[in-house]
């Protein structure tokens, strides 16, 4: 464990390097955005940023809360260590400053145009990161008390008219399977996994297209989880019942 100060950067290790980049972010914001505000989340291409993220909250306490839930969580197969870094991240303290630029290497002015090239494009990166954190920042909903995970939209699943089966019946009485409604046309089951994966006796999800659309009139997904008992699978239906997966979508959680 590193002996940084507490800050709202965390550094995250031990994760499954042969998971795609743009995948890692996401699973990542998705998880870690239930315990705090989320402004940026950094998983570098290079071999020695393999199995390597820093996640950028808005503030201390969220950060915190989230180190002391997630560290040791099964993420992609691997325990997922996590703690605070040891210095405050470009993004962070570019809020703080407005005027913040990051210091250049002392080698700079030795450097030739190869490595003016990389600079210029480690900068791009950096904004790029930027404008998806502040993309997220505004799609976030207005009230803090309001939990929501962030997906991004994908306009090719909303197209998909395909079904899944009958509606499972659902049933009053506690079960060990779960069942899921109202679910964007993105959620997958690593997804749902992220969510449901926090709770003891966790076994599995199965996302599948629902025979009916919402109230709004769109095509929607639902989908099973199972856990090891009727108890366990009760502290997650209590916890994650009306869950805001995103802006605008509410899901549902019910007994089957």
């Amino acid at each position: 464990m590193s002996n940084a100060q507490p800050n709202a950067t965390l550094y995250v290790h031990n994760l499954n390097d042969k998971v795609n980049k743009e995948e890692l972010r996401s699973q990542l914001f998705a998880l870690f955005t239930t315990y705090g505000r989320v402004i940026d989340v950094v998983a570098a291409k290079g071999p020695k940023m393999r199995g390597q993220a820093f996640l950028v909250f808005a503030d201390l306490t969220g950060a915190t809360a989230a180190m002391r839930a997630c560290e040791g969580i099964v993420f992609y197969d691997k325990p997922m260590r996590v703690e605070y870094a040891k210095t405050k991240s470009y993004a962070t303290l570019q809020r703080e400053d407005p005027n913040f630029v990051p210091p250049m290497s002392v080698h700079t002015k030795n450097a030739n145009a190869q490595a003016a090239s990389s600079e210029k494009r480690q900068r791009d990166d950096r904004m790029d990161e930027d404008e998806r954190a502040l993309k997220r920042e505004r799609a976030a909903d207005d009230d803090d008390d309001d939990e929501e995970m962030e997906i991004e939209d994908d306009d090719d699943g909303a197209k998909e008219t395909s079904t899944g089966g009958a509606m499972p019946a659902i049933v009053q009485s506690q079960s060990a399977r779960l069942l899921c409604t109202n679910l964007p046309q993105e959620v997958t089951d690593d997804v749902l996994a992220v969510l449901f994966q926090q709770y003891q006796g966790f076994q599995s999800t199965h996302v599948a297209q629902s025979p009916t659309p919402n109230t709004a009139g769109q095509n929607v997904k639902m989908a099973q989880v199972i856990f090891d008992s009727p108890e366990l699978a009760s502290a997650a239906k209590e916890a994650l019942d009306g869950f805001t997966l995103k802006k605008g979508w509410v899901m549902s959680v019910a007994y089957i």
